[in-house]
């Protein structure tokens, strides 16, 4: 009886385990943008429904995702700059 019940043990927390570790990846992005602009600074705004995050900070759990997005790139060389922005759709719970 006791050997079942510490197997019970830890097979729920293996589950458990699992559960935690599974919800607390980040999605995968729903959309990407490819910004081409001018140099100097360039904001990308989600007017409704979406939240955006810069594609090199992708994974990064200290970056959340937010409903404007700014990258900058400066010089004369190059006279354009390029990112790309990943977004994803926010879901609304109606009940």
């Amino acid at each position: 009886m006791r050997r079942r019940t510490i197997q019970m043990v830890v097979a729920l927390s293996l589950v458990a385990v699992g559960w935690v570790v599974g919800r607390a990846q980040t999605p995968a992005p729903e959309f990407t943008l490819a910004i081409e602009a001018p140099s100097g600074r360039t904001m990308v705004k989600c007017v409704r429904g979406c939240t955006l995050q810069g594609g090199r900070d992708e994974g990064n759990p200290n970056n959340t995702p937010t409903e404007n997005y700014e990258f900058e790139c400066g010089g004369a060389s190059p006279p354009r700059c390029s990112a790309t922005v990943n977004g994803w759709l926010k879901r609304h719970n109606s009940r």
